[in-house]
C-alpha cells in the first residue's frame, strides 16, 4: 500500500529527545511513536486528550506548515495562539518525497486565518487578492461550515492536507461532499490527508488507513471496531437502549458516563446480532 502514498510515508519518535517530565512528552504513545502511512488516507482516531491533535500539530511542524493552520504563506503570520510544537523536535519524518504544496485545516483556529486574510485585504502593501484561493470573498461573511468548504473546495488540490476535525462545522451532506472531493483528488496520485477526526462518515472512505490513539500506543484498527462507528450505529439503530442507560440511577460518580455508554454499545451490539 505505501506505493500509493505519494509524500508523507511515516514519522518515528526520535528517544534521545524526548523529555518525559511534560507534556506532551508524558502521552504514553510518545515514547513508542512509530507511524507508517499506508494509504494516501489516513485517518486518526481516540477518545478526547488521546494526542490526536498533538501528533498532527507535529506533522504540520515538520512538513513546514503553521501549527496554527494555513499554508506555508502563513508561516511567519503569528495569526493564532501556537507557534511552535514541542514534540515536532522530537520526531523524525520520513518523505518519499517533499510535497509540493499543503495546509493545515486547524478547525479551532479558523476564526483566527479567517482575520488574517481580511487583515491581508485592508494591508495596502499587500500585493494580489488574498481571498483568491478561498472561494473569492472573505471567509467571514459565511456561515462557519460554508466558511470551512470555501476552504477545502478551493484551496486543496494536489499536496500533503492535514485537517484537525473538519467536521466540527460540517452537515452530513457537506462531509459527504467533502469525501467526494477527496476520492478524486486521491485518485490522481498527487494528494494525501491526514486527518484527525471522530466523525463515522469520514471513516467509511474505501481503502483508508485507520490508526487509533486509544491504548499506549497506536494501533491500526478496522472501521467497524472503533468507538466511533459502534456508538453511532448503536444509538440510531436502538436508541431506547442506549437511553435507559443513559438515564439510570448513577452508580458512583466517576466514569458513569463512560460506563452506561459501554454498557449502552454491548447492548445495542447483542440486540443486532439477535
Amino acid at each position: 500500500m505505501t506505493d500509493h502514498v505519494p509524500y508523507l510515508l511515516g514519522v518515528r519518535v526520535r528517544p534521545e529527545r524526548v523529555d518525559s517530565t511534560g507534556y506532551p512528552f508524558n502521552l504514553l504513545l510518545v515514547s513508542s511513536l512509530d507511524l507508517q502511512f499506508d494509504s494516501p488516507v489516513t485517518f486518526f482516531v481516540g477518545e478526547n486528550g488521546t494526542g490526536k491533535s498533538t501528533v498532527i500539530e507535529a506533522l504540520a511542524a515538520v512538513c513546514r506548515l503553521p501549527v496554527s493552520g494555513g499554508s506555508r504563506n502563513e508561516l511567519s503570520a503569528n495569526h493564532g495562539p501556537d507557534m511552535t510544537s514541542a514534540l515536532a523536535a522530537a520526531i523524525r519524518p520520513s518523505f518519499r518525497r517533499r510535497p509540493p504544496d499543503g495546509y493545515f485545516l486547524r478547525s479551532e483556529f479558523q476564526a483566527h486565518f479567517a482575520t488574517l486574510l481580511d487583515a491581508r485585504k485592508a494591508d495596502p502593501d499587500f500585493s494580489g487578492d488574498p481571498y483568491a484561493l478561498y472561494g473569492g470573498r472573505s471567509l467571514h461573511t459565511r456561515s462557519h461550515g460554508e466558511a470551512f468548504l470555501a476552504v477545502l473546495l478551493n484551496r486543496i488540490r494536489s499536496g500533503l492536507f492535514l485537517f484537525d476535525e473538519p467536521e466540527s462545522a460540517l452537515s452530513p451532506q457537506r462531509q459527504l461532499a467533502l469525501l467526494a472531493y477527496m476520492s478524486a483528488l486521491v485518485s490522481g496520485g498527487k494528494s494525501q490527508f491526514i486527518i484527525a477526526t471522530h466523525s463515522p462518515i469520514l471513516l467509511t472512505m474505501p481503502e483508508s488507513q485507520i490508526l487509533s490513539f486509544d491504548g499506549d500506543a497506536v494501533q491500526e484498527i478496522a472501521l467497524e471496531d472503533t468507538t466511533h462507528y459502534q456508538i453511532t450505529r448503536g444509538i440510531l439503530h436502538n436508541p431506547a437502549a442506549y437511553w435507559r442507560h443513559l438515564q439510570a440511577p448513577p452508580e458512583t460518580e466517576s466514569k458513569t458516563s463512560d460506563k452506561r455508554t459501554s454498557a449502552a454499545t454491548r447492548r445495542g451490539a447483542s440486540k443486532r446480532r439477535a
